[in-house]
């Protein structure tokens, strides 16, 4: 993976957990292990966000899950922080929608499908925890 310009994307946190996950290879089979003090901070922050992403949903994710949600959700008028939000924290049910978007209540009902959305989180028994 490689970031072409540091400001202009998001990152989803399954993207991230990749990431990392094949930086912390290459650092095994390499078997290069750097005693200086910024590759420790390195290890300690890759480390503890590994540790911490691992437990989110994300960790059952696939490019083709995540194809298929960005697929589904191209016909709802949502922000692309509004999909990360959702990619991130795989809400099951309208209530947890409703948590994790500000000013849900007065976005029109076609911009925000709590049902179309419950339906493609509850289908795929990958998104279940």
């Amino acid at each position: 993976m490689e970031v072409k310009d540091a400001n202009s994307a998001l990152l989803s946190n399954y993207e991230v957990f990749q990431l990392l996950t094949d930086l912390k290879e290459q650092r095994k089979e390499s078997g290069k292990n750097k005693h200086s003090s910024g590759q420790q901070n390195l290890n300690t922050i890759t480390y503890e966000t590994l540790k911490y992403i691992s437990k989110t949903p994300c960790r059952h994710q696939t490019p083709e899950i995540v194809r298929e949600f960005l697929t589904a959700m191209k016909s709802h008028k949502l922000t692309k922080a509004e999909k990360l939000q959702l990619l991130n924290h795989r809400p099951m049910t309208a209530v947890e929608i409703q948590l994790l978007q500000e000013n849900c209540e007065v976005l029109p009902a076609a911009r925000w499908p709590f049902d179309a959305i419950c339906r493609l989180f509850g289908r795929n028994k990958l998104w279940v925890l």
